[in-house]
């Protein structure tokens, strides 16, 4: 979608949630694309920041276990 600044200036709210839905908007001046709206493009495709390790990350059963070398602080 192309919009001349102008009108961008009035409607940058409504502009910003049709970007984010995944719609590029492109800002005109005097016909000329000067620049665009997108949302941002999250590294790794679609996931965002929680769960994008799901199944990369392996913790060892016995992770909380102390070794006998730390008996003598735990009395």
């Amino acid at each position: 979608m192309n919009i001349p600044m102008a009108k961008a200036k009035a409607q940058l709210s409504e502009l910003v949630k049709r970007a984010q839905a995944g719609e590029k908007i492109h800002l005109t001046k005097h016909g000329e694309v000067v620049a665009t709206l997108s949302a941002p493009v999250r590294p790794g495709g679609s996931k965002g920041l929680f769960g994008a390790l799901k199944g990369q990350i392996w913790i060892a059963d016995d992770f909380d276990e102390l070794g006998p070398e730390w008996d003598e602080y735990t009395k």
